[in-house]
């Protein structure tokens, strides 16, 4: 066996792992509001207004597709960059599309910023378009390095 071969490959930087599993938690809490919300859990969207539930409930069928994507592709993103998957990109790459797709539809073309009440959820939208676009770049750099294969 040659040493040539074993060097193509480069190992796995410790920062994989820490991004890979911060982004996992991190995605599966949009998970979770995502399966209170669809279940319409009581406990859970029992802090909203009549005015709010409406509004959540009430997204028509395309929005909740996107939805749907964004936060499922989202956690099988992170998935990907924990098994060093180079299909961890273009599954973030449709996250991130499927996120913005709602995004638009919540606060461009509804009541969405009226609904919420503040400016706290217009700004955490912003931290989770963010932290798309960071998750994306993570992952092709890290594709392009080869440690996802």
């Amino acid at each position: 066996m040659s040493d040539a071969n074993n060097s193509s490959a480069p190992g796995t930087p410790i920062h994989l792992w820490i991004i890979g599993v911060v982004s996992l938690l991190w995605n599966a809490m949009g998970a979770f509001d995502y399966l209170m919300t669809q279940t319409k859990a009581e406990w859970y969207m029992g802090k909203f207004t009549a005015e709010q539930l409406e509004y959540f409930y009430g997204f028509p069928v395309w929005v909740e597709a996107a939805w749907a994507l964004a936060v499922w592709g989202a956690v099988l993103g992170s998935l990907f960059l924990l098994l060093r998957k180079c299909l961890a990109v273009p599954v973030f790459l449709v996250a991130l599309i499927a996120m913005a797709a709602a995004t638009i539809h919540n606060y461009g073309m509804s009541n969405g910023m009226e609904v919420a009440g503040d400016a706290f959820s217009l700004i955490f939208t912003g931290v989770i378009f963010v932290v798309s676009v960071a998750l994306l770049l993570y992952a092709r750099a890290m594709k392009n390095r080869g440690v996802l294969t």
